[in-house]
């Protein structure tokens, strides 16, 4: 039977390089910091949520609008103030780049009906169908 020499380098034990370990768990953490920071903004707006004693929570996409309506009627939008034109013309830019964008309506429970309809209006005339409210669970 045929002996078959193995060389020293077949020999040697696979080595792990510690270097590209760490620039992969440097990304990821930059990458988590900022979505962490991204979600973080829309939260910052001061509104009061209704509350509602059916809420589910939704399946949500990470490209969604979030549109915060104010008491005083007031569109906002990543940390940008619109009026009901200017949250139009905004939607219907970004509904010809993604038809199927996922919007959700935040209002203050305060704000005046006529205002949360400005925004489903312009959601509607900009043919994006994905809208969701945001609400409170009620935990009465």
């Amino acid at each position: 039977m045929p002996k078959f020499d193995v060389s020293e380098f077949q020999r040697q034990r696979p080595m792990v390089q510690l270097a590209p370990l760490v620039d992969i768990a440097f990304w990821a953490l930059m990458f988590f910091m900022i979505i962490a920071v991204y979600n973080q903004m829309e939260v910052q707006v001061n509104l009061t949520l209704p509350k509602s004693k059916t809420a589910v929570q939704s399946a949500q996409s990470s490209g969604k609008i979030v549109i915060n309506v104010t008491k005083e009627g007031h569109f906002i939008v990543n940390q940008k103030e619109y009026t009901g034109n200017g949250l139009g013309v905004m939607l219907r830019q970004v509904a010809k780049l993604f038809p199927n964008q996922q919007v959700i309506i935040r209002a203050d429970e305060m704000t005046y009906h006529k205002y949360v309809i400005q925004a489903l209006d312009a959601c509607g005339l900009a043919n994006l169908s994905d809208i969701s409210f945001s609400t409170i669970k009620d935990e009465k």
